[in-house]
Protein backbone atom coordinates (compact mmCIF):
# COMPACT_ATOMS: atom_id res chain seq x y z
CA UNK A 1 0.00 0.00 0.00
CA UNK A 2 1.27 3.54 -0.81
CA UNK A 3 2.65 5.46 1.99
CA UNK A 4 -0.02 8.00 2.94
CA UNK A 5 2.55 11.47 3.65
CA UNK A 6 1.35 14.57 6.10
CA UNK A 7 1.46 16.41 3.05
CA UNK A 8 -1.52 15.21 1.43
CA UNK A 9 -3.29 16.93 3.71
CA UNK A 10 -5.44 20.01 1.41
CA UNK A 11 -3.26 22.76 1.74
CA UNK A 12 -6.89 24.90 2.11
CA UNK A 13 -8.28 22.65 5.02
CA UNK A 14 -8.98 24.97 7.71
CA UNK A 15 -7.35 22.48 10.41
CA UNK A 16 -4.34 22.16 8.39
CA UNK A 17 -0.83 22.29 10.31
CA UNK A 18 -2.44 20.86 13.63
CA UNK A 19 -1.15 17.39 14.35
CA UNK A 20 -3.25 15.15 16.48
CA UNK A 21 -1.97 12.20 18.39
CA UNK A 22 -5.09 9.35 18.86
CA UNK A 23 -4.40 6.96 21.50
CA UNK A 24 -7.75 6.13 22.85
CA UNK A 25 -10.39 3.33 21.74
CA UNK A 26 -14.25 2.73 21.78
CA UNK A 27 -15.51 5.53 20.93
CA UNK A 28 -15.77 8.62 21.77
CA UNK A 29 -11.86 9.81 21.61
CA UNK A 30 -10.91 8.59 18.53
CA UNK A 31 -14.77 10.04 16.68
CA UNK A 32 -13.39 13.15 17.68
CA UNK A 33 -9.95 12.70 16.39
CA UNK A 34 -11.73 11.94 13.29
CA UNK A 35 -13.99 15.09 13.24
CA UNK A 36 -10.56 16.69 13.33
CA UNK A 37 -9.12 14.78 10.69
CA UNK A 38 -11.69 15.65 8.60
CA UNK A 39 -11.26 19.15 8.45
CA UNK A 40 -7.37 18.83 7.35
CA UNK A 41 -5.82 17.54 11.11
CA UNK A 42 -2.91 15.41 10.73
CA UNK A 43 -4.01 12.37 12.79
CA UNK A 44 -1.75 9.74 13.83
CA UNK A 45 -3.13 6.65 15.27
CA UNK A 46 -1.23 4.83 17.84
CA UNK A 47 -2.23 1.77 18.44
CA UNK A 48 -0.35 -1.45 20.82
CA UNK A 49 1.85 -3.52 18.64
CA UNK A 50 0.23 -7.09 19.45
CA UNK A 51 -3.21 -5.53 20.56
CA UNK A 52 -4.88 -3.39 17.56
CA UNK A 53 -7.91 -1.18 18.43
CA UNK A 54 -10.99 -3.65 19.42
CA UNK A 55 -12.91 -0.78 16.70
CA UNK A 56 -11.22 -3.15 13.82
CA UNK A 57 -13.32 -5.99 15.25
CA UNK A 58 -16.80 -4.61 16.04
CA UNK A 59 -19.69 -5.01 14.20
CA UNK A 60 -19.57 -6.69 10.30
CA UNK A 61 -16.16 -7.14 8.57
CA UNK A 62 -15.60 -7.95 4.92
CA UNK A 63 -12.52 -9.77 3.87
CA UNK A 64 -11.56 -9.58 7.63
CA UNK A 65 -11.50 -5.91 7.51
CA UNK A 66 -13.97 -4.17 9.82
CA UNK A 67 -15.88 -1.84 8.22
CA UNK A 68 -16.72 0.16 11.12
CA UNK A 69 -12.68 0.92 11.44
CA UNK A 70 -12.93 2.14 8.07
CA UNK A 71 -15.47 5.15 9.09
CA UNK A 72 -13.66 5.71 12.90
CA UNK A 73 -10.29 5.82 11.32
CA UNK A 74 -10.49 7.93 7.89
CA UNK A 75 -8.00 10.65 7.45
CA UNK A 76 -5.37 8.96 9.78
CA UNK A 77 -2.08 7.43 9.53
CA UNK A 78 -1.68 4.26 11.71
CA UNK A 79 1.29 3.43 13.97
CA UNK A 80 2.03 1.24 16.69
CA UNK A 81 3.72 1.94 20.23
CA UNK A 82 3.62 0.31 23.41
CA UNK A 83 3.54 2.79 25.52
CA UNK A 84 4.83 0.92 28.85
CA UNK A 85 7.69 0.20 27.27
CA UNK A 86 10.96 1.96 27.84
CA UNK A 87 11.04 2.89 23.49
CA UNK A 88 7.34 3.91 23.55
CA UNK A 89 7.76 6.20 26.33
CA UNK A 90 10.54 7.94 24.89
CA UNK A 91 9.20 7.85 21.45
CA UNK A 92 5.57 9.43 22.50
CA UNK A 93 7.10 11.80 24.05
CA UNK A 94 9.27 12.58 21.07
CA UNK A 95 6.18 12.72 19.23
CA UNK A 96 4.21 14.71 21.53
CA UNK A 97 6.80 17.49 21.13
CA UNK A 98 5.75 17.71 17.43
CA UNK A 99 2.33 17.56 18.30
CA UNK A 100 -0.56 20.07 19.38
CA UNK A 101 -3.20 17.37 20.67
CA UNK A 102 -3.08 13.84 22.48
CA UNK A 103 -6.17 12.03 22.64
CA UNK A 104 -6.38 9.15 25.18
CA UNK A 105 -9.55 7.38 27.09
CA UNK A 106 -7.22 5.57 29.69
CA UNK A 107 -8.88 5.02 33.45
CA UNK A 108 -7.62 7.82 35.40
CA UNK A 109 -3.56 7.58 36.52
CA UNK A 110 -2.80 4.45 33.46
CA UNK A 111 -0.53 7.60 31.89
CA UNK A 112 0.74 8.47 35.33
CA UNK A 113 1.81 4.74 35.80
CA UNK A 114 3.84 4.71 32.32
CA UNK A 115 5.57 8.14 33.21
CA UNK A 116 3.74 9.75 30.36
CA UNK A 117 0.88 11.91 32.72
CA UNK A 118 0.67 15.92 32.26
CA UNK A 119 4.01 16.63 33.86
CA UNK A 120 5.91 14.75 31.49
CA UNK A 121 3.69 15.79 28.63
CA UNK A 122 3.47 19.24 28.90
CA UNK A 123 7.60 19.55 29.87
CA UNK A 124 7.84 17.97 26.70
CA UNK A 125 5.57 20.42 24.93
CA UNK A 126 3.95 23.38 26.93
CA UNK A 127 1.74 24.05 24.03
CA UNK A 128 0.43 20.84 24.29
CA UNK A 129 -3.43 19.98 24.89
CA UNK A 130 -3.85 16.84 26.49
CA UNK A 131 -7.45 15.70 26.13
CA UNK A 132 -8.49 12.76 28.55
CA UNK A 133 -11.97 11.06 27.66
CA UNK A 134 -13.32 8.47 30.22
CA UNK A 135 -16.64 7.67 31.33
CA UNK A 136 -16.72 9.33 34.65
CA UNK A 137 -13.90 12.15 34.39
CA UNK A 138 -11.08 12.27 36.30
CA UNK A 139 -12.01 12.38 39.76
CA UNK A 140 -14.93 11.69 42.20
CA UNK A 141 -15.89 8.10 43.33
CA UNK A 142 -16.75 6.51 40.08
CA UNK A 143 -13.91 8.05 38.28
CA UNK A 144 -11.62 4.77 38.55
CA UNK A 145 -14.42 2.64 37.11
CA UNK A 146 -14.39 1.24 33.34
CA UNK A 147 -17.01 3.10 32.05
CA UNK A 148 -18.63 2.92 28.74
CA UNK A 149 -21.49 4.48 26.70
CA UNK A 150 -24.11 2.09 27.49
CA UNK A 151 -23.44 3.35 31.31
CA UNK A 152 -23.86 7.18 30.64
CA UNK A 153 -26.74 6.46 28.82
CA UNK A 154 -28.45 4.89 32.26
CA UNK A 155 -26.69 7.02 34.99
CA UNK A 156 -27.71 10.38 33.08
CA UNK A 157 -31.38 9.96 32.88
CA UNK A 158 -31.60 8.71 29.10
CA UNK A 159 -32.89 5.39 29.46
CA UNK A 160 -34.99 6.52 32.02
CA UNK A 161 -37.21 8.80 29.91
CA UNK A 162 -36.95 6.39 26.88
CA UNK A 163 -39.64 3.24 25.92
CA UNK A 164 -43.23 2.82 26.35
CA UNK A 165 -44.75 3.78 29.88
CA UNK A 166 -45.18 0.52 30.90
CA UNK A 167 -42.28 -0.86 29.20
CA UNK A 168 -38.77 -0.98 30.80
CA UNK A 169 -36.04 1.45 30.03
CA UNK A 170 -35.05 1.58 26.70
CA UNK A 171 -31.10 1.67 25.79
CA UNK A 172 -30.14 3.13 22.46
CA UNK A 173 -29.44 0.63 19.91
CA UNK A 174 -25.75 2.51 19.09
CA UNK A 175 -23.10 4.37 20.93
CA UNK A 176 -24.97 7.47 21.39
CA UNK A 177 -23.19 8.62 24.42
CA UNK A 178 -20.38 8.00 23.02
CA UNK A 179 -21.22 10.16 19.90
CA UNK A 180 -22.43 12.85 21.84
CA UNK A 181 -18.67 12.82 23.98
CA UNK A 182 -16.95 12.87 21.15
CA UNK A 183 -18.60 15.86 19.14
CA UNK A 184 -18.32 17.51 22.45
CA UNK A 185 -14.49 16.65 23.05
CA UNK A 186 -14.07 17.54 19.38
CA UNK A 187 -15.61 21.06 20.40
CA UNK A 188 -13.19 20.73 23.40
CA UNK A 189 -9.97 20.54 22.32
CA UNK A 190 -10.71 23.19 19.39
CA UNK A 191 -11.97 25.60 22.56
CA UNK A 192 -8.49 24.44 24.38
CA UNK A 193 -6.63 25.50 21.18
CA UNK A 194 -8.40 29.13 20.80
CA UNK A 195 -6.98 29.78 24.79
CA UNK A 196 -3.38 28.37 23.46
CA UNK A 197 -3.04 31.10 20.92
CA UNK A 198 -3.74 33.43 23.48
CA UNK A 199 -1.82 32.25 26.35
CA UNK A 200 1.02 30.31 24.40
CA UNK A 201 0.33 27.52 26.75
CA UNK A 202 -1.68 24.17 26.67
CA UNK A 203 -4.08 22.67 29.10
CA UNK A 204 -5.76 19.67 29.93
CA UNK A 205 -9.49 18.63 29.10
CA UNK A 206 -11.46 16.74 30.92
CA UNK A 207 -14.19 15.41 29.28
CA UNK A 208 -16.23 12.97 31.01
CA UNK A 209 -18.84 10.63 28.73
CA UNK A 210 -21.71 11.16 31.17
CA UNK A 211 -21.69 14.61 31.03
CA UNK A 212 -22.28 16.03 27.54
CA UNK A 213 -25.56 13.20 26.97
CA UNK A 214 -26.67 14.74 30.22
CA UNK A 215 -26.92 18.20 28.35
CA UNK A 216 -28.46 17.27 25.37
CA UNK A 217 -30.77 16.11 27.25
CA UNK A 218 -32.63 19.29 28.10
CA UNK A 219 -34.00 21.00 31.16
CA UNK A 220 -34.59 18.00 33.46
CA UNK A 221 -32.24 19.18 36.11
CA UNK A 222 -33.97 22.89 36.18
CA UNK A 223 -37.20 21.38 36.45
CA UNK A 224 -36.93 19.47 38.94
CA UNK A 225 -34.72 21.51 40.92
CA UNK A 226 -37.64 24.15 40.58
CA UNK A 227 -41.03 21.65 40.48
CA UNK A 228 -39.88 18.64 41.68
CA UNK A 229 -40.96 17.49 38.34
CA UNK A 230 -39.63 13.91 37.40
CA UNK A 231 -40.16 13.63 33.20
CA UNK A 232 -41.62 10.17 32.58
CA UNK A 233 -41.35 7.63 30.00
CA UNK A 234 -44.36 8.46 27.00
CA UNK A 235 -42.99 7.00 24.12
CA UNK A 236 -42.84 8.17 20.71
CA UNK A 237 -45.19 11.37 22.67
CA UNK A 238 -44.17 14.53 24.24
CA UNK A 239 -44.77 16.19 27.31
CA UNK A 240 -44.48 19.40 25.51
CA UNK A 241 -46.60 19.83 22.07
CA UNK A 242 -49.28 16.74 20.48
CA UNK A 243 -49.76 15.49 18.14
CA UNK A 244 -46.16 14.28 18.37
CA UNK A 245 -46.12 10.17 17.37
CA UNK A 246 -45.23 8.00 14.45
CA UNK A 247 -48.16 6.65 12.40
CA UNK A 248 -48.82 3.75 10.15
CA UNK A 249 -50.13 4.43 6.78
CA UNK A 250 -51.99 2.19 4.12
CA UNK A 251 -49.61 0.54 2.74
CA UNK A 252 -47.69 -0.36 5.43
CA UNK A 253 -45.13 2.23 6.31
CA UNK A 254 -44.69 4.42 8.79
CA UNK A 255 -44.27 8.59 9.15
CA UNK A 256 -43.33 10.82 11.74
CA UNK A 257 -45.28 13.96 12.73
CA UNK A 258 -44.22 16.56 14.34
CA UNK A 259 -46.18 19.99 15.68
CA UNK A 260 -43.35 21.84 18.21
CA UNK A 261 -44.81 25.21 16.34
CA UNK A 262 -48.45 26.06 16.86
CA UNK A 263 -48.97 27.13 13.28
CA UNK A 264 -47.88 23.72 12.41
CA UNK A 265 -50.20 22.01 14.70
CA UNK A 266 -52.94 24.04 13.03
CA UNK A 267 -52.20 23.28 9.64
CA UNK A 268 -52.29 19.41 10.63
CA UNK A 269 -55.75 19.63 12.32
CA UNK A 270 -56.92 21.64 9.27
CA UNK A 271 -55.52 18.65 6.59
CA UNK A 272 -56.69 16.22 8.36
CA UNK A 273 -60.11 17.05 8.30
CA UNK A 274 -60.85 18.07 12.23
CA UNK A 275 -60.32 22.02 12.22
CA UNK A 276 -62.56 22.14 15.00
CA UNK A 277 -59.95 21.11 16.83
CA UNK A 278 -57.91 24.08 16.79
CA UNK A 279 -61.18 26.01 18.38
CA UNK A 280 -60.70 24.00 21.67
CA UNK A 281 -59.27 26.27 24.66
CA UNK A 282 -56.75 23.58 25.51
CA UNK A 283 -55.30 23.23 21.98
CA UNK A 284 -53.84 26.83 22.28
CA UNK A 285 -50.77 25.37 23.71
CA UNK A 286 -48.54 22.93 23.33
CA UNK A 287 -48.80 21.51 27.25
CA UNK A 288 -52.80 21.40 26.44
CA UNK A 289 -52.49 19.65 23.62
CA UNK A 290 -50.08 16.91 25.06
CA UNK A 291 -52.84 16.50 27.73
CA UNK A 292 -55.20 15.32 24.75
CA UNK A 293 -52.67 13.46 22.75
CA UNK A 294 -54.84 10.60 22.56
CA UNK A 295 -57.71 12.76 20.89
CA UNK A 296 -54.99 14.59 18.31
CA UNK A 297 -53.58 11.15 17.34
CA UNK A 298 -56.53 9.06 16.55
CA UNK A 299 -57.61 12.32 13.77
CA UNK A 300 -53.76 11.78 12.41
CA UNK A 301 -53.46 8.25 12.84
CA UNK A 302 -56.62 7.60 10.95
CA UNK A 303 -56.50 9.98 8.75
CA UNK A 304 -53.17 8.30 7.23
CA UNK A 305 -54.10 4.91 7.50
CA UNK A 306 -55.97 5.50 5.13
CA UNK A 307 -53.43 6.87 2.55
CA UNK A 308 -50.21 6.05 1.18
CA UNK A 309 -47.24 7.03 2.34
CA UNK A 310 -46.32 9.03 -1.13
CA UNK A 311 -49.90 10.58 -0.48
CA UNK A 312 -49.14 11.44 2.80
CA UNK A 313 -45.69 12.75 2.44
CA UNK A 314 -47.48 15.27 -0.93
CA UNK A 315 -50.35 16.39 1.00
CA UNK A 316 -47.66 17.14 4.30
CA UNK A 317 -45.80 19.13 1.97
CA UNK A 318 -48.10 21.11 0.28
CA UNK A 319 -49.61 22.24 3.57
CA UNK A 320 -46.39 23.16 4.86
CA UNK A 321 -46.89 20.41 8.13
CA UNK A 322 -43.93 18.40 9.39
CA UNK A 323 -43.78 14.87 8.54
CA UNK A 324 -40.98 12.51 7.76
CA UNK A 325 -40.71 9.04 6.46
CA UNK A 326 -39.49 6.55 8.95
CA UNK A 327 -36.34 5.55 7.43
CA UNK A 328 -34.20 2.37 7.72
CA UNK A 329 -30.29 2.16 6.37
CA UNK A 330 -32.11 1.29 2.55
CA UNK A 331 -34.05 4.56 2.49
CA UNK A 332 -31.41 6.58 3.60
CA UNK A 333 -29.03 5.51 1.01
CA UNK A 334 -31.39 7.06 -1.75
CA UNK A 335 -33.02 9.47 0.11
CA UNK A 336 -33.12 12.48 -2.46
CA UNK A 337 -32.26 14.86 -0.27
CA UNK A 338 -29.10 13.22 1.32
CA UNK A 339 -27.97 12.77 -2.65
CA UNK A 340 -28.48 16.56 -2.60
CA UNK A 341 -26.31 17.19 0.55
CA UNK A 342 -23.76 14.40 -0.42
CA UNK A 343 -24.03 12.98 3.45
CA UNK A 344 -23.60 9.46 2.58
CA UNK A 345 -20.41 9.61 -0.16
CA UNK A 346 -18.07 7.54 -2.11
CA UNK A 347 -14.51 6.82 -0.84
CA UNK A 348 -11.93 4.78 -2.93
CA UNK A 349 -10.24 2.29 -0.72
CA UNK A 350 -7.23 0.14 -1.44
CA UNK A 351 -8.15 -2.64 0.48
CA UNK A 352 -11.92 -2.88 0.09
CA UNK A 353 -12.56 -0.65 -3.38
CA UNK A 354 -15.05 2.08 -3.19
CA UNK A 355 -17.32 2.15 -0.14
CA UNK A 356 -20.08 4.52 1.24
CA UNK A 357 -19.61 6.08 4.49
CA UNK A 358 -21.16 9.07 5.99
CA UNK A 359 -19.49 12.88 5.19
CA UNK A 360 -17.66 15.16 6.47
CA UNK A 361 -20.15 16.73 9.58
CA UNK A 362 -21.06 20.14 8.02
CA UNK A 363 -19.82 22.25 4.89
CA UNK A 364 -17.57 25.38 4.93
CA UNK A 365 -17.65 27.22 2.12
CA UNK A 366 -14.46 28.41 1.85
CA UNK A 367 -12.18 25.69 3.60
CA UNK A 368 -14.19 22.37 2.96
CA UNK A 369 -13.88 19.39 4.91
CA UNK A 370 -12.50 16.23 3.16
CA UNK A 371 -12.39 12.40 3.67
CA UNK A 372 -8.72 11.76 2.14
CA UNK A 373 -8.85 7.91 3.15
CA UNK A 374 -10.73 5.37 4.84
CA UNK A 375 -9.06 3.98 7.90
CA UNK A 376 -5.78 1.99 7.33
CA UNK A 377 -4.24 -1.52 8.24
CA UNK A 378 -2.38 -1.71 11.81
CA UNK A 379 0.80 -0.04 11.32
CA UNK A 380 1.01 1.04 8.01
CA UNK A 381 2.61 4.27 8.96
CA UNK A 382 5.00 3.36 11.24
CA UNK A 383 8.21 3.63 9.66
CA UNK A 384 7.34 6.63 7.70
CA UNK A 385 6.15 8.69 10.83
CA UNK A 386 9.10 7.44 12.85
CA UNK A 387 11.05 8.34 9.63
CA UNK A 388 9.69 12.01 9.73
CA UNK A 389 10.70 12.08 13.35
CA UNK A 390 14.03 11.49 13.30
CA UNK A 391 14.50 8.09 14.15
CA UNK A 392 17.37 6.25 12.34
CA UNK A 393 16.95 2.67 10.58
CA UNK A 394 19.19 1.49 13.45
CA UNK A 395 16.58 3.09 16.09
CA UNK A 396 13.84 1.84 14.64
CA UNK A 397 15.43 -2.23 14.34
CA UNK A 398 15.69 -1.57 18.41
CA UNK A 399 12.17 -0.68 19.09
CA UNK A 400 11.00 -3.51 17.02
CA UNK A 401 13.41 -5.88 18.81
CA UNK A 402 12.38 -4.81 22.07
CA UNK A 403 8.44 -4.72 21.23
CA UNK A 404 8.23 -1.28 21.28
CA UNK A 405 6.89 -0.80 18.23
Amino acid sequence: MTPIAAEHVKPQSPLTGLRVLDLATLFAGPLAATMLGDFGAEVIKIEHPTRPDPSRGHGPSKNGVGLWWKLLARNKRTITLDLSTPGGRATLLRLAATADVVIENFRPGTLEKWDLGWEELSAANPRLVLTRVTGFGQFGPAAHRPGFGTLAEAMSGFAAITGEPDAPPTLPPFGLADSIAGLATAYAVMTALAARDRTGEGQVVDMAIIEPILTVLGPQPTWYDQLGHVQPRTGNRSQNNAPRNTYRTADGTWVAVSTSAQSIAERVMRLVGRPELIDEPWFETGAGRAAHADVLDEAVGTWIAARTRTDVLAAFEKAEAAVAPIQDVRDVMTDPQYQALDTVTTVDDPELGPLRMQNVLFRLSATPGAIRWAGRPHGADTTEVLTELGLTEAELAALREAGAV
